[in-house]
C-alpha cells in the first residue's frame, strides 16, 4: 500500500519556554488511519501521548481527538487536550461558539482561550474520596514515604486512574525516588506546598515513568484540593522540576467550574508519511 502524508506537529505544553514542558505529537486529518496505525505511531514517537485530529461525532463539537500512549488509548488527558486544541487552531480551526468544544473518549471537553494560554474545563471525577487502606499503603511504600509525611490521600481519577497524596512539605516531595515494582501499575501523584509557585506536583505513571507535566492529574488534584479547602480558588502549580523542566499549570475556579490551563509552544510543523 502507498504512503499518505498527514499534517504533523509537535508542541510543548504547560510551559513558557520550548523544551521545558511536556511534548505532544499531533497528526491532523487522521480519519484514514486505523486504530492499529494510531497505536503504532504513538509507540514509534515514544512520547507520553500522541493525538489524532478527526471530524467530531457530536455535531456540537468542533473536532474529535483520539489520544494514545505508546501502549494504550486514553479517554482523556490534559496536555494532549490543550496541545491538540492549539494545533487545531494553528491549522485554521475556528470554534463554532465562544469556547472550543472537543469530542473525546471522556465526552465533550470545553476549552477556552485566555491571552496566550488555553484552559480546559476539568471533567467530572469518575472516582473520588479517600484512598482505600491497601492503595494508600502501596503508594506510601512505593514512594518511600511514611504516614507522618502525608496530610491526606484521595482518588482524583478523571479517566486515566489517578490517585494522589498531599504531602506536608516540598523537600519530601522532591526527594521521592519511586519503586515502580511496588507501585505495580498504580498511577500516583503527589502535591506539596511550594515557594516559587503555590504547589509542586509530581506524577508517576503506570509505565514506570515520571510525567513532566500532567493536565489530567492536575485537574483531579485541583477539584480535590479546592473542594476540601486545601487550596485557594485559583493557584499555580509547578511540575517537572525534578526532571529539569519548568512546567506551570494554572488553575482557576469559576462559578463552581475548575479550569486548568497553560501556554502551548509550537516546536515542529510539517507532514508525516504513513
Amino acid at each position: 500500500m502507498g504512503q499518505q502524508e498527514f499534517p504533523f506537529a509537535q508542541v510543548d505544553v504547560f510551559t513558557d519556554s520550548p523544551s521545558f514542558g511536556n511534548p505532544l505529537a499531533v497528526v491532523g486529518d487522521a480519519e484514514p488511519l486505523s486504530e492499529t496505525q494510531m497505536g503504532q505511531l504513538a509507540n514509534w514517537t515514544n512520547l507520553s501521548e500522541t493525538s489524532f485530529l478527526l471530524p467530531p461525532r457530536d455535531p456540537a463539537a468542533d473536532y474529535r481527538v483520539r489520544i494514545f500512549t505508546p501502549a494504550q488509548e486514553l479517554p482523556f488527558a490534559g496536555h494532549p487536550t490543550l496541545g491538540s486544541a492549539q494545533v487545531w487552531l494553528n491549522q485554521g480551526g475556528a470554534p463554532k461558539g465562544a469556547d472550543i468544544l472537543q469530542d473525546c473518549g471522556a465526552g465533550l471537553i470545553r476549552i477556552r482561550r485566555d491571552g496566550e494560554k488555553l484552559f480546559f474545563m476539568a471533567p467530572p471525577l469518575t472516582r473520588s474520596g479517600a484512598l482505600d487502606a491497601a492503595t494508600r499503603a502501596r503508594a506510601i511504600k512505593g514512594l518511600g514515604l511514611s504516614e507522618a509525611d502525608i496530610v491526606e490521600g484521595a482518588w482524583v481519577d478523571n479517566g486515566p486512574g489517578w490517585a494522589a497524596l498531599l504531602l506536608r512539605d516540598h523537600a519530601t516531595a522532591m526527594a521521592i525516588s519511586p519503586d515502580y515494582a511496588t507501585l505495580n501499575g498504580l498511577r500516583i501523584g503527589v502535591v506539596a506546598p511550594a515557594t516559587e509557585t503555590d504547589f509542586e506536583v509530581r506524577g508517576f505513571t503506570a509505565r514506570g515513568l515520571e510525567d513532566p507535566v500532567t493536565g489530567s492529574l492536575n485537574a483531579g488534584i485541583a477539584q480535590w484540593l479546592i473542594g476540601a479547602g486545601h487550596a485557594a480558588p485559583s493557584y499555580v502549580a509547578a511540575q517537572g522540576t525534578a526532571l529539569g523542566r519548568k512546567g506551570r499549570v494554572h488553575v482557576q475556579s469559576d462559578g463552581g467550574e475548575i479550569w486548568v490551563g497553560g501556554a502551548v509552544q509550537s516546536c515542529i510543523t510539517g507532514t508525516i508519511a504513513l
